[in-house]
């Protein structure tokens, strides 16, 4: 991968036709580090967010040692590039196939599931195995969050008593999990959803050894700037603390967002200005989609090496296939002299951004740099210890 020193160095020095993603490990290791050092559990990054080869990579270097895999491409991607890494197979609804190749090739051990049938399906997949570290996944709110994940997955509280049971009599090692939907934005979302595990608890009377807490930690977007990451620990922690449950248990999170986010912004051309909208050569179906369907607003700067003295005003983007719907309504804020042939750098797209590019219309392809400058927004100001990871892992599937 070629290195450069900035996106304002990239944009005046090679003048790109192309989209750019640029890539940031310094700012994957600091989020990183950051979970490793300061949440009071395991942490496992949700590779949905981002599965690019190189972040997995720089999360492992910096003490990120256990993945949340969600298909058995996931799977096989992360057992090829980190091979000591443990997996956790945390979708709920897996293909029978899919849970006999994880086990028995890939070594994987921990399984989530929300049914009595999915807990017989990993069952006979895994031949019966004594081994398994099973979670069972609540159904939670996701009021306090931007983007609810309440409906597809989860059992009901007043439907889990079964279904825990008849779990731990089948694993070594009994889970409950939840997920309080993405960019939750306050603590509460979480202790909130850790007083529903403490009823599923006490009316199953079982013994749990692991309470998995999910994703949804957030980052920082236009509009959406959240309380520091400690507050949530905290409360985590606290509640934790308070729930009837083995002595020994462990206490994990699945951050996707929180430590992608950073990692990666796109550099783009304007190519056509109409009064506020700007036709931009990178759009709703390539990194951009959440700004499309879900209104996502990121930060965005104008690379110029004389900035600009007009004052800002609001725009929105469109992208560059035939598609109507490729429009991104924003407002994103820009000096009111850019043009066409200006380069824009649009941060804070290393979370889902480069996962859900799409070739559509023949677009989607663009150069890729990594550069040694800040992303333009950061939860992770606050300097953190440089961490090495153990020569010795211990580990689920291993």
């Amino acid at each position: 991968m070629s290195k450069h020193h900035s996106a304002l160095g990239i944009a005046t020095a090679l003048n790109p036709v192309d989209p750019v993603t640029l890539f940031r490990p310094q700012a994957a290791r600091r989020a990183a580090q950051f979970f490793v050092q300061k949440f009071p559990g395991k942490s496992l990054y949700a590779v949905k967010a981002n599965p690019s080869p190189e972040l997995l990579t720089t999360l492992w270097e910096s003490g990120i040692t256990h993945y949340d895999v969600a298909s058995i491409a996931e799977v096989r991607l992360v057992a090829r590039v980190l091979p000591k890494a443990t997996l956790c197979f945390m979708h709920p609804v897996k293909p029978e196939e899919a849970i006999a190749e994880a086990y028995h090739q890939h070594g994987v051990r921990v399984f989530s599931l929300d049914t009595m049938e999915e807990l017989d399906k990993i069952m006979r997949a895994t031949n019966n195995a004594t081994d398994l570290y099973l979670c069972v996944r609540l159904r939670v709110s996701s009021d306090y969050s931007k983007l609810s994940l309440a409906s597809k997955f989860g059992v009901e509280v007043g439907d889990a008593r079964e279904l825990l049971m008849a779990t731990r009599q089948a694993a070594d090692a009994l889970g409950i999990c939840f997920h309080v939907g993405s960019q939750a934005m306050t603590p509460h979302a979480y202790t909130q959803a850790m007083e529903r595990v403490r009823m599923a608890i006490v009316d199953a009377s079982v013994t749990v050894d692991i309470i998995d807490v999910g994703g949804g930690f957030p980052s920082v977007y236009p509009g959406m700037e959240p309380p520091a990451l400690e507050l949530y620990f905290d409360a985590i922690d606290r509640a934790f603390e308070s729930l009837p449950i083995s002595y020994s248990a462990e206490l994990w999170c699945e951050p996707g967002r929180a430590l992608a986010a950073e990692y990666s912004s796109l550099i783009v051309r304007v190519e056509r200005r109409r009064d506020e909208e700007l036709y931009i050569n990178d759009g709703a179906y390539g990194a951009l989609f959440d700004a499309a369907h879900l209104g996502w607003r990121f930060p965005v700067k104008l690379l110029r090496e004389q900035d600009s003295t007009a004052e800002l005003a609001d725009f929105s983007f469109y992208g560059p296939t035939c598609d109507d719907m490729d429009h991104m309504a924003g407002p994103f804020s820009l000096p009111a002299d850019v043009k066409a042939g200006d380069y824009i750098e649009i941060g804070m797209l290393g979370a889902y951004g480069c996962a859900m590019r799409t070739a559509f219309n023949g677009f989607g392809s663009g150069a890729v740099y990594e550069v040694s400058d800040e992303p333009m927004e950061s939860l992770y100001r606050e300097t953190v210890e440089p961490l090495r990871r153990p020569a010795t892992v211990v580990s689920f599937n291993r």
